[in-house]
């Protein structure tokens, strides 16, 4: 599995913004975030084929996850942007079709994405 995610960028608070991940092989996928000084934490998953999504309480109704398997990309949709959702963004995948919010249950991981939300 191989992940690649980008398009990350600066946005004003109240924003919203679009981080892609490309995403080849079989996998669930998530989507993490670390600030600096910070642990990396989860932000959202999504399984294999789609059907089941989970969110971080921190950002439950304003975040979406999804995923289109033809072009092999996930996505997170994030909209009514904070300065605390200040972060490099990762995205990773599982082997498993199910979504986790465990870090230790991901296999593979991509670079990074920063994105900023200025106040």
């Amino acid at each position: 599995v191989q992940l690649q995610a980008f398009g990350g960028g600066l946005v004003q608070a109240g924003g919203s913004l679009r981080v892609s991940c490309a995403a080849s092989g079989r996998a669930a996928t998530g989507w993490f975030r670390q600030a600096p000084g910070n642990e990396r934490e989860f932000v959202a998953a999504i399984s294999w084929g789609g059907g089941s999504t989970d969110y971080a309480n921190s950002v439950k109704g304003r975040f979406t996850i999804s995923r289109n398997n033809t072009k092999n990309t996930v996505y997170l949709q994030m909209n009514s942007l904070r300065p605390e959702d200040t972060a490099v963004y990762y995205c990773a995948a599982r082997t498993y079709a199910g979504t986790s919010r465990d870090i230790q249950a991901y296999d593979y991981w991509g670079q990074g994405t920063l994105v900023t939300v200025s106040s």
